[in-house]
C-alpha cells in the first residue's frame, strides 16, 4: 500500500522525462552536432577552412552520426537503451572537449566527428525511454516534444555566439559538461526494462519509401545547418551579432516543431510531411535570394527551424506506423537515412559552393528538399486511429 501511494501520477512522470529528454536532444543535436555550422565563421578565421573543407568535415560528422545511430538501435533492440543514452552523452561530451582543445584542422575534424555522433545515439535511446516509461496514449506528443529539443539547443548556441562570439573554446567545453549532466538527469527519470528481451529488427523493405524521403530532405537541409550562418555573414554582409540573433530565431522556431505529433493526428502523415518539406524548401530558397536582409533571413530561418524539427518528428511517427513493434529501431533507421542525406548534401553543396557560389548551392538545396515533399504515400499514411484522432 505504501509503495502504491508513492507512485507518481502519469502527467508528472511525463513531464519528468520529457524535460530532461528534451535537454539531451538540445545538447547532442542543437549544440554538439549543429554547433559546427553555428561556429563555422570562427573556425574559418582560426583554421582557414574553405567551404569544401567545411563541407567534408560536416559530412564526416554526419557519417559518424550514422554509425552511432546503428549502434544505438542495436542496443535499444536488446533492451539496452540505457547504455545507448550514455553512448550519446559520452560521445557528445568527448567530441566537444576535442573541439575546445583543437590545435589544427585534423584535430577540429576529429572533434566535430565525435561530437556529432552523439546525436545519432540519442534519438533511439530516448524513443525507447518514452516507450517504456509513459502510457501509449501520451507517447506521440511526448516523442515530438523531446525531439524539439534541437531548437532549444540552437537558441542557447545562438545566444552564446551573440554574447561572447570569440569564446568558442570555452563554449564547447561547456557543451561537454552539460552533456554529462543532462544525460544523468534523463537516465534518472527513465524506467528502463529490467531484463534484456529480444525485439524485432527494423526490416529495410518496410522503410524504403520513408528512407528515400528522409535522404532527400536531409541532403537539402544540410545547406542551412552547415553553411547558413556563413552565407549570411559572407554573402549577406551581416554582422556576427546579427547572425547570432538570427540563429536564435531558427532555434526558437524549432520548438514549434514539437507540435508535429499533434499535426500528424490532425491532418495525417502525408500532409504533415508535405507541408513540412515544402516550408523547409521555401525557407532555404528565400535565404539564398536575400541573405543580407535581416527581416527575410529571420522569416526564412523561423520557417526552416520549425519545418526541420517537424520533419524529424514526422519521421519518428512514420517509422512507428510502419513498424509499431520496433519503433526505436525504425526511428534509428530513418534518422540514419536523414543523416546520410545530410552527409551527401554537405559534400555536394560544398563542392557547388566552391565551383559557383554559396547562394547557388542553396538554390540546389531547396530543390532537393522540395523533391522530398510528395514522397509520402496516401494509402498507408492516414491519421492514426486512437485517442484524440477521429479524422480520416
Amino acid at each position: 500500500m505504501m509503495k502504491r501511494s508513492l507512485q507518481l501520477p502519469s502527467e508528472y512522470r511525463s513531464a519528468a522525462l520529457v524535460v530532461p529528454g528534451l535537454a539531451v536532444i538540445a545538447v547532442t543535436y542543437g549544440l554538439a552536432r549543429y554547433g559546427f555550422g553555428l561556429y563555422l565563421p570562427q573556425f574559418r578565421a582560426a583554421f582557414g577552412l574553405s567551404p569544401g573543407t567545411a563541407g567534408a568535415i560536416a559530412a564526416a560528422s554526419y557519417l559518424a552520426y550514422c554509425l552511432a545511430a546503428h549502434a544505438s538501435q542495436r542496443l535499444a533492440g536488446r533492451a539496452r537503451a540505457r547504455q545507448a543514452l550514455w553512448l550519446a552523452g559520452g560521445t557528445a561530451a568527448l567530441g566537444s572537449l576535442l573541439v575546445a582543445a583543437a590545435w589544427s584542422v585534423p584535430a577540429l575534424a576529429v572533434g566535430a566527428l565525435v561530437a556529432g555522433s552523439g546525436a545519432g545515439a540519442a534519438s533511439p535511446a530516448l524513443v525507447a525511454a518514452v516507450a517504456s516509461t509513459l502510457r501509449p496514449e501520451v507517447q506521440p506528443r511526448a516523442q515530438a516534444l523531446v525531439n524539439s529539443g534541437t531548437g532549444a539547443g540552437v537558441v542557447v548556441g545562438g545566444l552564446l555566439v551573440l554574447a561572447v562570439p570569440d569564446a568558442w573554446r570555452a563554449a564547447w567545453a561547456g557543451f561537454a559538461l552539460v552533456a554529462v549532466l543532462v544525460t544523468a538527469w534523463a537516465d534518472r527519470n527513465s524506467r528502463w526494462p529490467p531484463v534484456p528481451e529480444a525485439r524485432p529488427e527494423a526490416p529495410l523493405r518496410d522503410l524504403v519509401r520513408p528512407l528515400v524521403a528522409a535522404g532527400l530532405a536531409g541532403a537539402g537541409c544540410a545547406a542551412v545547418w552547415t553553411f547558413g550562418r556563413d552565407l549570411m555573414t559572407v554573402a549577406g554582409g551581416l554582422s556576427a551579432g546579427t547572425t547570432g540573433l538570427l540563429w536564435c530565431v531558427l532555434g526558437g522556431a524549432g520548438l514549434i516543431g514539437g507540435l508535429s505529433g499533434d499535426l500528424v493526428l490532425r491532418v495525417g502523415l502525408r500532409r504533415a510531411w508535405a507541408c513540412s518539406a515544402g516550408t523547409a524548401a521555401a525557407a532555404t530558397l528565400a535565404l539564398a535570394v536575400l541573405p543580407g536582409s535581416p527581416a527575410v533571413a529571420a522569416l526564412a530561418l523561423a520557417g526552416f527551424g520549425a519545418a526541420f524539427v517537424a520533419l524529424s518528428g514526422v519521421l519518428i511517427v512514420w517509422g512507428g506506423h510502419r513498424l509499431p513493434a520496433a519503433a526505436p529501431q525504425a526511428a534509428a533507421v530513418l534518422f540514419i537515412g536523414l543523416t546520410v542525406g545530410q552527409a551527401a548534401g554537405a559534400l555536394v553543396l560544398g563542392a557547388v559552393a566552391d565551383a559557383t557560389s554559396t547562394r547557388t548551392a542553396f538554390v540546389v538545396a531547396a530543390a532537393l528538399v522540395l523533391a522530398a515533399a510528395p514522397a509520402a504515400e496516401p494509402a498507408v499514411l492516414r491519421p492514426a486511429a486512437g485517442p484524440g484522432s477521429r479524422r480520416r
